[in-house]
C-alpha cells in the first residue's frame, strides 16, 4: 500500500457509524439525495424551458440549483457506499478530485448566496434603479467571475494536500474525502496546512456571511418603514426562511473548518456531523425556500404538469 516515497496510491474511507445505525443512515441519505436531485433538476428545467424566467433573480436561482445538484451528486452517493460497506477504497487521485470539487462547490455556494443577498438588497433599497443596475448580462458575468475565483482559490488547497506524506495510515475516519481529515492523518506535522485553510475559510466564509446578515438587516429595517402589514409580513417571512438556509450552510461548515485551524480539536463524531449537515441539508432545502415558494415558479410547474399554457406575470422584486 505504501511506497518508499511515503505516499499512498489509495485511501480507505471508514465511516464511524454504529452497526444499528447503518440502515437508517443510508436510507436517510438516499431520501435526501432523491429530494435534492428531483427538486433541483425541476428548478433548472422550469427556468430553462420558460423564457419569461430569464431575469437576474432566476439566473441566480438556476445557478444555485446547479451548484446544489453538483454538491449532492459529488458527495452523497460516495457517502452511501461508505456507510453500507463500512469501508470504501478510493484511488488517491479520485479522492483528491472529490475533496477539491466539494470545496469548490461550497465556495461557489457561499459566494452565490452573498450575491443573491446583495441582489435583494438593491431590489428593496433601490427599486427604481434595480433594472439598470442588475441586468441579466451583469449577473451572467458575475456568476462566471465567481466560478473562476472559486476555482483559483481552491487550487491552493489541492496544492497543499499534494505536499502531504502518509506514512502512518491511509484510512480516513470519514464518509468522504475531506481536506482537514487528510491533514490530520498525514505524517507531515506542520500547522500551516490547517492555518492556511482556516484563513481561506474566514476570508471566503465569515466575511460573506457578515455581508449577508448586513444585507438582510437593512432589508428588515426598510420593511419596518412600510405601512403595509402584509408587506412587512412577506418581507420578514422571506428573510427568516432565507436566513434559516444560510445558517444551516454556514454555521456547521465554518465551525468545523475554522476551529481545527485555531488549535481546537473536535471529536470525530462532531466534525463529521457538522460537515455532513452543512453539505447535505441545504441542497435539499434550497429548492423549497428559494424556488417552490415563488409564485412564478409554482405557476410554471403547474403548467408543466397540467399541460395548460399559462403565462405567469413576472415580478423581479
Amino acid at each position: 500500500m505504501f511506497n518508499s516515497s511515503l505516499s499512498v496510491s489509495e485511501f480507505v474511507l471508514h465511516c464511524e457509524i454504529k452497526p444499528e445505525q447503518i440502515n437508517i443512515t443510508a436510507t436517510l441519505l438516499i431520501l435526501i439525495y432523491l429530494v435534492s436531485l428531483i427538486g433541483n433538476l425541476l428548478v433548472i428545467l422550469i427556468i430553462i424551458m420558460n423564457h419569461q424566467l430569464q431575469s437576474p433573480m432566476y439566473i441566480y436561482i438556476c445557478t444555485l440549483a446547479m451548484i446544489d445538484l453538483a454538491n449532492s451528486t459529488i458527495l452523497i452517493p460516495k457517502m452511501v457506499s461508505a456507510v453500507i460497506f463500512d469501508s470504501l477504497v478510493v484511488a488517491y487521485t479520485a479522492c483528491l478530485a472529490q475533496m477539491y470539487l466539494i470545496l469548490y462547490v461550497e465556495l461557489m455556494e457561499s459566494l452565490l448566496l452573498t450575491s443573491m443577498a446583495i441582489d435583494r438588497y438593491i431590489a428593496v433599497i433601490f427599486p427604481l434603479r434595480y433594472p439598470s443596475i442588475v441586468t441579466s448580462k451583469a449577473v451572467c458575468i458575475g456568476v462566471t467571475l465567481l466560478a473562476i475565483s472559486a476555482f483559483l482559490i481552491e487550487i491552493y488547497c489541492l496544492m497543499f494536500v499534494s505536499e502531504l506524506s502518509f506514512c502512518k495510515t491511509n484510512i480516513l475516519p470519514y464518509c468522504f474525502c475531506d481536506y482537514a481529515t487528510m491533514v490530520h492523518i498525514a505524517c507531515t506535522e506542520d500547522p500551516k496546512y490547517l492555518l492556511i485553510f482556516s484563513t481561506i475559510v474566514i476570508t471566503t466564509g465569515v466575511f460573506p456571511l457578515a455581508l449577508i446578515l448586513f444585507s438582510y438587516f437593512i432589508i428588515a429595517l426598510a420593511a419596518l418603514r412600510t405601512s403595509s402589514v402584509e408587506g412587512k409580513r412577506k418581507v420578514f417571512s422571506t428573510c427568516l426562511t432565507h436566513l434559516l438556509v444560510v445558517g444551516l450552510f454556514y454555521i456547521p461548515l465554518l465551525t468545523s473548518y475554522i476551529l481545527p485551524g485555531a488549535g481546537v480539536k473536535l471529536s470525530t463524531e462532531a466534525y463529521n456531523t457538522m460537515v455532513i449537515v452543512g453539505n447535505v441539508v441545504p441542497p435539499m432545502m434550497n429548492p423549497i425556500i428559494y424556488s417552490f415558494r415563488n409564485k412564478e415558479i409554482k405557476s410554471s410547474i403547474y403548467k408543466l404538469f397540467s399541460g395548460k399554457r399559462t403565462s405567469p406575470k413576472i415580478n423581479n422584486q
